[in-house]
């Protein structure tokens, strides 16, 4: 057990909490999580009330949370009220301004965690209330703003919060994918970890074979920052946000050169789909961070935390 104020604080045994990647995090995983003694978080993504219906209950029996891309839940409010029917154990918003649902989720008793990338970030889900921030740096994977990192973001968010909102607890992420960066998040100041791309690459995950071989392949130089599949997608993601994915044959035809995919986005579409109904990822995209090339193969989930969290503990002498 590696005890921190965040594991105190949520009943759990190890501060080590699944990130609710679209869909790749349903219930089969996030449950794994929790019952290894970490925090198991639904991957509500954009918002789907009958995938959201279906996923907490399977999950019935076990304390898990949920997750939802900010931006896309204040087009579809009544999904968090979805949520928070199933009493989850935290709900966690990303990429936008958490405010505007901060008191339903207070007043729900359900712990708020707020994810962020810039100081500026921090300061403002601060001023929302949030009970838990991830400072997340740009070695994720998936969409953030990518211009920090997670060794320099997680201290100075750590310093901000002591200064002014004590209490509030603080998760690092960003890179993390073993012992290494758990004790590594802890030395900086943070309460524990949320964890992506290790997650991604487990047994549970919502991932078919043939992305995760390509990904134990991979290594973190082959990852890059782009917007080139959320165009392709017709995805309205805010300007400043840009998606941590696998380099493949379809990025380096468009990336840099977005003013041409938007002049061929029909054929470019028709492309992408087809390559993802073939599961070919020299067109579909790979959701991974830079984390990536040190994960050496597909695990169940609640050895992954298990492994993570006993090589913290050694690591820091615990």
């Amino acid at each position: 057990m590696l005890t921190t104020r965040f594991t105190n604080a949520l009943g759990i045994e190890h501060p080590v909490v699944l990130a609710p990647m679209d869909f790749v995090a349903g219930a089969r995983l996030a449950v794994a999580v929790s019952a290894a003694g970490g925090l198991g978080l639904l991957g509500g993504g954009y918002g789907d009330e009958r995938w959201l219906e279906d996923q907490f209950a399977a999950a019935a029996g076990t304390r898990v949370g949920c997750g939802f891309i900010t931006w896309s839940l204040a087009r579809r409010p009544g999904l968090l009220d979805v949520a928070l029917e199933h009493r989850p154990a935290a709900m966690m918003l990303s990429f936008g301004d958490p405010a505007p649902f901060a008191d339903r989720i207070r007043a729900a008793g359900v712990p708020l965690v707020c994810q962020v990338h810039t100081l500026d970030q921090a300061r403002q889900v601060l001023d929302a209330g949030a009970d838990v921030v991830v400072a997340q740096g740009g070695e994720a994977g998936g969409h953030g703003v990518g211009t920090r990192s997670t060794f320099t973001l997680v201290p100075d968010v750590a310093d901000l919060i002591a200064d002014r909102s004590p209490d509030t607890l603080l998760l690092g992420a960003g890179g993390v994918v073993d012992g290494r960066g758990l004790a590594a998040a802890l030395a900086l100041g943070a309460d524990g970890v949320l964890v992506g791309t290790r997650f991604w690459a487990t047994e549970e995950a919502v991932v078919s074979d043939g992305a995760q071989a390509r990904a134990l392949a991979a290594g973190g130089d082959d990852t890059v920052r782009t917007r080139v599949y959320d165009i392709v997608r017709q995805y309205d993601w805010p300007a400043e946000y840009d998606g941590r994915l696998l380099r493949n044959q379809f990025i380096d035809r468009w990336h840099g050169r977005e003013s041409a995919l938007d002049a061929h986005l029909a054929e470019a579409a028709a492309e992408f789909r087809s390559g993802v109904s073939q599961e070919d990822y020299d067109i579909a995209g790979v959701i991974v961070g830079e984390g990536v090339g040190r994960v050496g193969e597909i695990l169940p989930a609640g050895e992954v935390v298990r492994r993570m969290t006993r090589d913290a503990a050694a690591r820091l002498g615990r």
